[in-house]
């Protein structure tokens, strides 16, 4: 393979063969000399008053190093931060929580105690000796009725549960509505439930912390998403400076959104660490996993659409009801209101659109960011709302799309909800993926069947995201992404960036982009992450941002290390800078190919030779932060076909189809796996996974017996393909595709059941049971 063929080949991810061999290192790998281990005792109500805590037994328990409970760290470890900006009344602690619980649990697996121990079965023993009198209190479970006056109150002194409300004034949309009916038009209503999920990542979470008292230094091994600002805010909760703090990731085995969080683990094994002045470790259990790490989802949502009789979409309206979950995380408050409201209008140029919004503290585990965070959540309202709009009138929901989509000369358009879209061609991406699904064909096939009695349906989803989250004024801080690149007198390429993939790729992708900028192959780059003291400041990895805004920053400091080599080769041909080209790695003149210098003679000259030309400083190395100026919006047209047995109910799909546009691929292998996994995500949401908790607060889904997600078997072979539509927003015109096939997929999924079974919606999930009741009328 030739190096200028580099970019956009599907060249096999190089960090695999030390995965799946088990070579690589995770938190739990990680063994330090006299280590201690960490074990938390949950709550096992989902609201109570704690009357009294003793524990002087497990403090006696031989083995059993300390006991600590929020007495012990309070005014010592501060509260769990947010990131997200906060209004005066939750700055004043509703929604606020402490690492360990005080006075009140709120949710089951409420954190209350930890005990620190020799090694964790006396630590998980030690649990049992703890004694705590609870009061048990009504919890509030569903959403809606968390709202009302006499719901059971999770902060008493606020006197309610709902934590935003925003409710503009709907004169506007509803003059809209009326003049649509009046000119014939049709109006359709339906409320939607984005059901509570678990992200589920093979590695739970996990934490190994390390203090040294004679510099007061705190490290700390984290399997997480975002390596400095963990370090950074981490520092604040324990009342170090943040050059006392030093994170450091090592593989991450699936983050999915959960691990963009900072939990009291972190802070609780640091404190421990510190009192003890020895390294303590805590692994996550999958039972904690699904207790008290983050959920996602957890929308209930009310929309209404108008339309003109030709199919001309004129006007949506959402409220929108966002469960918060027990207490704050990281980012919790915004994503309901900053990743779902902008993408309201999905693919479609649609003048008028009206949102309401209520965020609402439940006795539930808080939710945050997972895989696709709040816009999995929008689309799947809005294609929906495409579909109904298409039955009422009796056509083809590609058709529809079709005549409301944003066109491509219309871009950089600014849609109803202010979102500034890049790029995009919704209609080739639609037309291609009915190309390949032989799409009319499929119509006539569907009509055959149902005349046999056949429970066949179709489902499309045309969506749109954003991505590349990284522009001023999308966040409170700054989302950055950093590079440092430095070439060795040997020629090998280190690359040190601030992103922190977790298994997306970057490793491979990232010396893709440096190989094909030096012509070098790519095992001559070394990408290095992850590791608070030797990568430049960065903001992580999640939102479909890493390659779009870390990638570019690699590829900027890429260029400038270059210039500099042509300007060392320069002096060494004896030629002039402007006449220097770098092809296949080698430095020539234009137009005098004999004359050339090596990639490594030229590395070699400008880190060992005292004879550098003036004004050029020796060495090469170079550190650039990128700010994008906009966010990227890649889409896709996914079309899903079910059949449904009438005697079971059960669902099964029988082909899936998957046009994405992520701009430019530089690896298209890499762009296929991410999707393969978003859409087995996004099917699992639709067919069987549900958080579920009882009216008490109790989890009934507390294991993977009870919490059920697809496996092999249950998913068929996905038909991908591609459109290519490149942004402007960066130079590598690149997207963004992490999320894409979890939101894709979900609604074409949601759609093919109900055409399947002839009704306008069925809420997720899309469980046998519940359609073989819709099939029987029971």
């Amino acid at each position: 393979m030739g190096i200028a063929a580099m970019l956009g080949t599907p060249i096999k991810r190089r960090e695999d063969p030390r995965l799946i061999t088990g070579q690589a290192t995770y938190v739990d790998d990680i063994k330090l000399l006299g280590m201690l281990h960490m074990a938390v005792l949950r709550s096992p109500y989902g609201h109570a008053r704690i009357t009294s805590i003793n524990t002087d037994a497990a403090r006696q328990q031989p083995g059993v190093v300390a006991v600590y409970t929020a007495q012990d760290i309070k005014g010592t470890v501060g509260n769990i931060p947010v990131a997200a900006p906060l209004p005066p009344h939750i700055t004043n602690g509703m929604g606020r929580r402490l690492p360990l619980a005080e006075g009140k649990v709120r949710f089951y697996g409420d954190p209350v105690a930890i005990v620190i121990a020799e090694n964790r079965y006396i630590a998980r023993d030690a649990l049992d000796l703890i004694d705590i009198d609870y009061e048990p209190l009504p919890a509030a479970i569903d959403i809606e009725k968390a709202m009302q006056p006499d719901a059971p109150i999770l902060y008493e002194e606020f006197k309610t549960n709902v934590a935003v409300s925003m409710h503009p004034s709907s004169e506007a949309i509803d003059k809209v509505f009326a003049e649509t009916v009046a000119n014939g038009g049709v109006i359709v209503k339906e409320r939607f439930v984005n059901q509570r999920v678990a992200p589920s990542p093979m590695e739970t979470r996990g934490v190994v912390a390390e203090f040294r008292k004679s510099d007061k230094s705190l490290s700390l091994w984290s399997s997480s998403q975002i390596p400095h600002l963990l370090r950074n805010y981490l520092a604040e909760q324990l009342g170090l400076a943040q050059h006392q703090v030093r994170v450091i990731v090592p593989e991450v085995g699936g983050g999915f959104g959960c691990k963009l969080n900072i939990y009291p683990e972190e802070a609780l094994a640091s404190f421990a660490a510190m009192k003890t002045g020895r390294p303590v470790k805590w692994i996550e259990d999958r039972d904690e996993n699904l207790a008290a790490t983050i959920h996602g989802r957890d929308q209930v949502n009310y929309m209404e659409a108008a339309a003109t009789k030709e199919g001309k979409v004129v006007g949506l309206k959402f409220h929108i009801i966002s469960d918060l979950g027990s207490y704050l995380q990281f980012f919790t408050d915004v994503i309901a209101i900053a990743f779902t409201l902008p993408m309201l209008s999905g693919c479609y140029d649609i003048p008028n659109i009206y949102s309401s919004c209520d965020t609402v503290f439940t006795n539930k585990a808080p939710t945050d960011a997972y895989r696709g965070a709040g816009r999995p959540e929008a689309a799947y309202m809005v294609e929906r709302a495409i579909d109904l709009v298409a039955n009422e009138l009796k056509r083809d929901p590609a058709e529809i799309r079709l005549l409301n989509f944003v066109q491509p000369e219309q871009f950089p358009h600014t849609m109803a909800t202010g979102a500034l879209y890049d790029s995009g061609n919704y209609a080739a991406a639609l037309e291609k993926a009915m190309d390949i699904i032989q799409y009319d064909k499929l119509r006539e096939e569907q009509k055959q069947a149902r005349a046999q009695g056949k429970l066949m349906g179709i489902g499309i989803s045309s969506y749109v995201e954003i991505c590349g989250i990284g522009p001023k004024g999308t966040t409170p801080f700054g989302l950055y992404e950093s590079a440092r690149v430095r070439i060795e007198q040997t020629g090998t390429v280190m690359v040190y960036t601030g992103s922190s993939p977790h298994g997306q790729g970057e490793e491979t992708t990232f010396a893709q982009i440096v190989g094909n900028e030096f012509g070098i192959p790519q095992e001559k780059v070394l990408i290095l992450h992850g590791d608070t003291d030797s990568t430049p400041e960065g903001r992580g990895t999640y939102g479909s941002r890493t390659t779009a805004v870390g990638g570019t920053a690699v590829y900027q400091a890429a260029l400038r290390l270059k210039q500099k080599m042509a300007t060392i080769a320069a002096a060494m041909l004896e030629a002039s800078a402007t006449d220097i080209e770098l092809e296949e790695g080698k430095f020539t003149v234009v137009g005098s190919p004999q004359k050339s210098v090596s990639f490594e003679d030229v590395a070699a000259t400008a880190n060992t030779s005292n004879t550098l030309a003036p004004g050029i400083e020796p060495g090469l190395e170079t550190t650039v932060f990128f700010e994008p100026e906009a966010c990227t919006f890649p889409f896709g047209t996914h079309i899903c076909v079910v059949e449904i047995n009438q005697e079971t109910g059960e669902p099964r799909i029988t082909r899936y189809v998957a046009v994405d546009d992520c701009g430019k691929q530089l690896n298209p292998l890499i762009v296929a796996g991410q999707v393969h996994g978003g859409i087995a995500q996004g099917v699992g949401q639709a067919m069987y996974e549900e958080v579920v908790y009882n009216e008490d607060g109790q989890l009934l889904t507390s294991t993977f017996m009870d919490y059920a997600m697809p496996i092999a078997p249950e998913l068929p072979f996905f038909e991908l393909d591609h459109t290519v539509t490149p942004t402007l927003v960066n130079p590598l015109g690149v997207k963004g595709v992490g999320e894409a096939g979890t939101i894709g997929s979900t609604p074409a999924v949601a759609a093919a059941v109900a055409d399947a079974l002839g009704v306008n919606h069925i809420d997720m999930p899309l469980k046998a049971e519940k359609l073989w009741r819709i099939i029987h009328k029971q």
